[in-house]
């Protein structure tokens, strides 16, 4: 009996994980749909300025610990995978809102909640992820009790900034491909195949 429930969870924590994937690849590729339709609303001078800035700006999430690279992501525990994709996504829930009017008007997002909807949701799947990768044991993650240092900056932001307005847009982007990476290798990690390779 004790094997058919084992089996029962796994299958059930297979289930959440796949539809955590899609999910998170399904924000990924509205950020790269939101970006590329700001970018083809800008006039050419724009475009320049813009291509300029990104790779010396700062996301308020990179203040969140995660690994540096591709052989430090294969190296993590699917814990950590899990938390630091909880956490990047806890992150976008304030900014979600900022975001969603920064491109209202050139894009078709549908309700302007339905971006922060889509993210809570998938913080929910990745939460219940976490507790059954815990098994019942305590949750000691250190990082639960840090307050989240991104709600202030966003509030500064104006509609009409075009730079900020793109680095919105571009962090998001980033944010959305580190956490379906983090996904994909726990996901692969789960299954006990040695070849997660990204």
């Amino acid at each position: 009996m004790r094997l058919l429930v084992n089996q029962g969870r796994a299958s059930d924590n297979q289930r959440l994980f796949n539809n955590a994937v899609i999910r998170v690849q399904h924000l990924h590729q509205l950020a790269a749909k939101m970006i590329n339709d700001f970018e083809d609303s800008l006039l050419p001078e724009e475009r320049r300025q813009l291509s300029k800035i990104f790779p010396l700006s700062f996301c308020n999430s990179d203040y969140i610990e995660a690994p540096a690279g591709k052989d430090e992501t294969q190296k993590s525990s699917m814990l950590k995978l899990l938390r630091i994709s909880f956490h990047l996504i806890e992150s976008w829930e304030f900014p979600s809102q900022s975001l969603s009017g920064t491109v209202s008007n050139s894009l078709t997002v549908g309700n302007p909640n339905q971006l922060t909807e889509k993210l809570a949701d998938l913080k929910m799947g990745i939460s219940v992820l976490i507790q059954a990768c815990l098994d019942g044991q305590p949750n000691m993650d250190d990082n639960d009790s840090l307050p989240l240092p991104f709600e202030d900056f966003y509030l500064t932001m104006g509609e009409n900034n075009l730079r900020e307005s793109f680095r919105l847009l571009a962090c998001f982007k980033k944010d959305m491909h580190k956490v379906e990476t983090y996904l994909r290798v726990a996901n692969c990690r789960r299954s006990l195949d040695s070849n997660c390779t990204l």
